[in-house]
C-alpha cells in the first residue's frame, strides 16, 4: 500500500499532469465563454434573420402529442427531428473550434517570437578604439609579410 501511495504521489506532482489539469480547467471555463458568446450575443443577432428563437425551435413533426382523453385513450408524446438543435450545435462547434484555433496560433506566434529571440546569437559588441587600431595594425602587417 506505501508503494502504491508513493507511486500515485510521483504521478500525481509530475508537471505534466498538473500542466494537464490546468489545461482542462481553463478548457472548461474558455467553453463557458464561448458558449455564451454564441448563445447569448450571436444567436439572438442571427434570430433576426431567421426570424424567432434561432435554430433551436425548428423541427419536422413526425407525430404531433395528443393529451389523454376522458375516454381512457393514453397520451401521446410528441415524436420530432429536432434539426434545430443540431444546427444550434454545430454553430456552437464551428465557433469553438475557430476560437481554439484562432487562440492557438496566436500563442504559438508568441512562443515563436519569444524562441526566435532566445536563439538569436547575441549581437557583437562595438569594437573599442584600442581594438580598432589593433586590427587595422594586423591587416597592415598581413600586407607586407
Amino acid at each position: 500500500m506505501g508503494k502504491f501511495l508513493h507511486d500515485f504521489k510521483e504521478f500525481a506532482l509530475k508537471g505534466n499532469v498538473i500542466d494537464m489539469a490546468v489545461g482542462v480547467i481553463v478548457g472548461g471555463a474558455f467553453g463557458k465563454i464561448v458558449s455564451s458568446l454564441v448563445n447569448d450575443i450571436l444567436m439572438p443577432v442571427i434570430s433576426i434573420f431567421t426570424g424567432g428563437d434561432g435554430y433551436k425551435n425548428l423541427k419536422y413533426v413526425i407525430t404531433p402529442a395528443h393529451p389523454a382523453l376522458p375516454d381512457g385513450t393514453a397520451a401521446v408524446e410528441e415524436v420530432a427531428v429536432n434539426y434545430g438543435l443540431f444546427i444550434q450545435n454545430i454553430v456552437d462547434f464551428v465557433i469553438i473550434a475557430m476560437s481554439i484555433f484562432v487562440a492557438l496560433r496566436v500563442t504559438m506566434k508568441f512562443m515563436k517570437k519569444e524562441k526566435a529571440a532566445e536563439e538569436a546569437p547575441a549581437p557583437a559588441p562595438e569594437p573599442t578604439p584600442e581594438e580598432k587600431l589593433l586590427t587595422e595594425i594586423r591587416d597592415e602587417l598581413r600586407k607586407r609579410g
